[in-house]
């Protein structure tokens, strides 16, 4: 078959989230391997003939906003793999990958702040061969070998974690996550195929447990579509010294139930209006559930959270317990 890097995107591979209480007695440890969930973004690359092309999960060709890794590659493969940021193959924070994300051209001031890699975990074709058939664990030693014969200074390969049990995967999923700044990790079936789409019981991601941190609902705007009516994206913050201030907004997380006693309250405790948004009284508490949280100059209180989203709407919790900005160094440590 042949890999013309002419444009041929192929639909990746998915995996599905992990029910710990359900899946992992029904699965043996000895079928299966791990690696790191790398908190990049997960990419395509084909390289044919001297021609590289990079596509996101979507299909989007994406080689023009990176020229520092596509025109370092040597070989011809189709690769699976997270594109990341940082020197000496060290991965930096999601928040600076985000600096090169959704430019069509790459910015030559980051190029030199924030230097790409991929960190590989699969091929799809070895040269022009199509191995998606054969098992991970075949595409895994032609992966091996392929990167033996064909050194890189933009691309390496994802580290195996090994394991021999789920309780001692579930410990080292702790721990790394914490020291390394990953996602958690991804369980692969080492028989398994490369299939595009979402196959059940082939993959599987087991993501970190998410961190948690008791914040003050400052203002709600009015949400879209089906939400135009309600008020459901809130921004939140946390105390430093007597103020509060922003650490950042979520719209998900809550029931339909939950979202019209949160619209009535903002109505009922409203300060100040600002166009679609409202100021409201400082009294409400959200646990808020986060992947991770990074240094920002955008928010008044130096602190982003990843993927925010109310885990539970803290109705019997006084503002004043809420967390406060020294509490949030913390989880900045962690990542």
């Amino acid at each position: 078959p042949d890999i013309d890097h002419a444009s041929r995107f192929h639909p990746l591979m998915l995996s599905n989230p992990i029910d710990e209480e359900k899946d992992l007695e029904k699965l043996d440890p000895k079928d299966f391997v791990a690696e790191w969930k790398w908190d990049g973004i997960r990419v395509q690359l084909i390289a044919a003939r001297g021609k590289v092309s990079l596509f996101s999960r979507t299909g989007d060709d994406i080689a023009a906003a990176f020229p520092d890794v596509t025109e370092a590659v040597f070989g011809d493969a189709v690769l699976d793999g997270e594109l990341l940021v940082g020197a000496d193959f060290e991965p930096a924070l999601f928040n600076d990958l985000q600096q090169r994300l959704n430019r069509k051209v790459a910015l030559g001031k980051h190029l030199t702040a924030y230097p790409g890699f991929i960190r590989v975990y699969d091929m799809l074709f070895d040269g022009s061969e199509d191995i998606r058939a054969l098992p991970w664990s075949e595409r895994r030693a032609r992966l091996e070998t392929w990167f033996a014969k064909n050194p890189q200074t933009r691309l390496d390969l994802s580290p195996i974690v090994p394991f021999e049990g789920w309780e001692q995967l579930a410990e080292i999923r702790r721990q790394g996550a914490a020291e390394h700044g990953h996602e958690g990790v991804m369980l692969k079936l080492r028989t398994s195929p490369y299939v595009p789409g979402r196959p059940k019981g082939l993959w599987f991601k087991w993501k970190r447990d998410p961190n948690v941190v008791d914040a003050i609902l400052m203002y709600a705007q009015r949400g879209h579509g089906k939400r135009s009516s309600f008020y459901s994206d809130y921004t939140f913050g946390v105390w430093k010294g007597n103020e509060i201030v922003p650490i950042g907004k979520a719209y998900f997380g809550f029931t339909d139930e939950e979202l019209k006693q949160l619209d009535k309250w903002v109505r009922n405790n409203t300060v100040a209006a600002f166009g679609p948004v409202r100021e409201v009284s400082k009294e409400l508490v959200f646990e808020v559930a986060f992947d991770s949280a990074q240094q920002s100059t955008r928010h008044k209180s130096g602190v982003a959270l990843r993927f925010p989203r109310i885990n539970r709407i803290r109705w019997d919790k006084p503002a004043s317990e809420a967390a406060t900005l020294d509490e949030m160094q913390v989880f900045l440590s962690a990542t």
